[in-house]
């Protein structure tokens, strides 16, 4: 089968032909005549079969009659990241270089003023995270009761990244009459629930078991000590070995950790070894993501230390190798991370450390896949025992010395050393007392040689003391507010306005 046997426009087709693609995925194949008839479908299919040209390609035929009104787009596309959100754009770009479309692009670190320029001259596709797409509906520079077509794609990250309430709320501003574009990788429960919420009689398409992994990449496991120095180390030696391997070279690779400042440290300690390396997380600023990423695409970085933030959708093609520093905490999150390597038919390796702590996880990776990963040197029973003492041993920073034995205290541990100018003064002082001269001028002793200055005398005791006039106790003591019985009115003290007539006379 052809892309010219799916009912495609030819403006598509010749962009197709120009980007190099003669036959259509399995997920392509059956995903655009059905999308092309105006009905919903709910596609799954694993990372990197071509999901994104699965309704890119059936939406550039159906947008080339109509156009777009100002500030509200015909199509919209909602993304978990902004990653996958710029990557669609260029999607775009390189399906439509023939066609007037204009596309709108709404991801966080960007201003928002000139993504208000763009939508104010009408969209044909707009493009967006959720967060940001909500920003600006509530500024009132955004309708979308002119959507045609919604799709939600890596719908499986969405409900990991919290974004299901606001898919909700997105879904509930659209019109009713829209076609919905569900894609996903993986199907929880709590998608299968949203899925019956958003389609209307969906075509589900599955090309491929839910949570499967691709043929074509090896996936190995590889035991270590827990530590993240030793860790490192274990990264470090299945890297060269990589390098020099002559089955699987590595060409390029993306190395995966749980959390951020973990990419950090791994980041700075590959780099001090003298690796090519760059760093990809939630943290940084949208410039700095974006280029560290086309550094890689570029092959100017031969390594990557990235999140879970480029486990999905990115569209790297060739990645020889991913490396699993820290297991993943769900596994889903494993089929991802690897299916960034083996894309389009290529091989891939796939090589995952493990810890001792960490069974648990793997079983559930194993459970989801449906099959046991091998162990490349042996599993965790095989690891080298520490020495005697190991575990409190860890490498010192660098840079930084051993602390300095404390100098014991004057007159602890070693003799005061008089200096010359003491020395002078006792010698005068002792000459004095041989001459009989000693008396109020002579000079100090010594610390050493002064005598213990006389007790004071000591205080009289309390009971010694005088005592003081005792007070009356309280209930001997006559009342304050005891004045006699209570005045009636002003009792005897009348204002002598009162004692005046009407006329002011008494």
């Amino acid at each position: 089968m052809s892309f010219s046997d799916l009912g495609l426009s030819q403006r598509v087709l010749d962009a197709v032909t120009a980007a190099g693609y003669t036959q259509p995925t399995p997920i392509q194949a059956q995903a655009i005549p059905h999308v092309l008839e105006r009905k919903d479908v709910l596609g799954i299919a694993q990372t990197g079969t071509g999901k994104t040209a699965a309704f890119t390609l059936p939406m550039l035929s159906i947008l080339e009659q109509g156009r777009a009104r100002a500030r509200m787009p015909r199509t919209l596309i909602l993304e978990p990241t902004r990653e996958l959100a710029a990557q669609v754009e260029e999607a775009f770009a390189k399906y439509a270089p023939n066609q007037k479309l204009n596309v709108a692009l709404l991801i966080g670190g960007v201003s928002f003023a000139d993504q208000d320029a763009k939508i104010t001259r009408g969209a044909d596709v707009l493009i967006a995270t959720p967060g940001r797409l909500l920003d600006h509906f509530e500024r009132g520079k955004l309708l979308l009761t002119g959507i045609e077509i919604l799709v939600i794609d890596e719908a499986d990250r969405m409900l990991d990244m919290g974004f299901i309430p606001d898919i909700e709320r997105i879904a509930s501003l659209c019109p009713f009459t829209r076609q919905t574009l569900f894609f996903t990788a993986t199907m929880p429960p709590e998608i299968k629930r949203i899925t019956d919420q958003f389609l209307t009689n969906p075509v589900v398409i599955e090309v491929a078991r839910p949570s499967s992994t691709a043929s074509t990449i090896t996936q190995s496991l590889v035991a270590t000590h827990g530590r993240d120095y030793e860790k490192r180390e274990t990264l470090r030696r299945l890297i060269r070995a990589a390098q020099t391997s002559q089955d699987r070279p590595l060409k390029n690779g993306i190395i995966f950790c749980n959390r951020k400042s973990e990419v950090a440290n791994l980041y700075r300690s590959l780099e001090r070894h003298g690796f090519s390396v760059g760093a990809l997380h939630g943290d940084m600023d949208q410039r700095a993501r974006m280029n560290a990423l086309e550094a890689f695409r570029k092959n100017e970085l031969t390594l990557l230390v990235a999140s879970d933030v480029a486990a999905r959708g990115l569209d790297i093609p060739d990645v020889s190798h991913v490396f699993n520093f820290d297991i993943p905490h769900h596994a889903e999150d494993y089929v991802h991370r690897i299916g960034r390597t083996g894309r389009a038919g290529r091989l891939g390796t796939a090589y995952t450390l493990v810890s001792p702590g960490n069974e648990k996880a793997l079983a559930a990776i194993e459970k989801l896949i449906g099959k046991e990963i091998a162990w490349l040197e042996g599993d965790l029973s095989s690891l080298p025992a520490r020495e005697p003492g190991d575990e409190e041993e860890r490498p010192r920073k660098r840079g930084r010395e051993p602390k300095r034995e404390a100098r014991p205290r004057r007159g602890e541990g070693r003799e005061h050393v008089r200096t010359a100018k003491e020395q002078k003064i006792l010698d005068e002082a002792a000459s004095r007392d041989v001459a009989g001269e000693a008396g109020p001028r002579a000079a100090k002793p010594g610390r050493s040689e002064q005598s213990d200055p006389p007790r004071r005398e000591a205080r009289p005791r309390r009971e010694d003391a005088p005592r003081r006039e005792e007070r009356p106790r309280r209930e001997d003591r006559p009342r304050r507010d005891d004045d006699g019985p209570t005045p009636v009115g002003f009792g005897d003290a009348v204002p002598d306005f009162l004692l005046r007539g009407p006329l002011g006379r008494k």
